[in-house]
């Protein structure tokens, strides 16, 4: 019934032979058919599959350099938070400072909030830096005024209170960040 179906398509492949011409062949010769199926199929069509990958990672020596954790942040990368982080305390302090009638401060606002975005992007993966008094105490100023901004607006001015613990958080995280903390 299915031979007869006009709609069955002969196959691609090329027929196996028989078992009979596969034993009279000598075993030092063996034959194109299998030593093309000797190799998985994904190397007949010239790609790596992911076990042949996973073998490769698993048993090469550099193997080892893709399982060891990231080297923790160098000098220069430290010299870069110290210089980044002085430059956004003395943004976050020039900004929250501003008289409410100034007509820059929605654009100094919109400013801050950019610059502290990236910083906190850029930094908050470091895992060497989260436990920094400065990253923290940074982190929690700024996290502070963009909230009193989002939620306010950005002419609205920051409450005394709010204001001093902000500024005793800025100072506190401008002293760690003199100490190397």
């Amino acid at each position: 019934m299915a031979s007869s179906s006009p709609l069955l398509t002969p196959p691609t492949s090329k027929p196996s032979p028989s078992l009979t011409s596969l034993s009279a062949r000598p075993a030092a010769a063996p034959s194109s058919f299998a030593a093309a199926n000797a190799a998985p199929c994904c190397a007949r069509a010239g790609i790596i599959c992911r076990r042949e990958l996973l073998a490769a990672a698993i048993f090469s020596p550099a193997a080892a350099l893709l399982v060891l954790p990231p080297a923790p942040a160098l000098a220069s990368d430290d010299e870069e938070y110290v210089k980044e982080t002085a430059e956004m305390i003395n943004r976050l302090r020039s900004t929250i400072s501003m008289d409410k009638t100034d007509p820059n401060v929605a654009t100094a606002v919109a400013e801050l909030r950019e610059a502290s975005n990236t910083w906190v992007a850029k930094y908050r993966r470091e895992k060497a830096l989260l436990g920094r008094a400065s990253f923290r105490d940074i982190y929690s100023a700024l996290n502070a005024v963009s909230g009193h901004y989002i939620s306010f607006g950005p002419t609205a001015p920051i409450p005394t209170k709010r204001k001093a613990r902000i500024l005793e958080e800025v100072d506190t995280a401008e002293k760690a960040l003199l100490r190397g903390r």
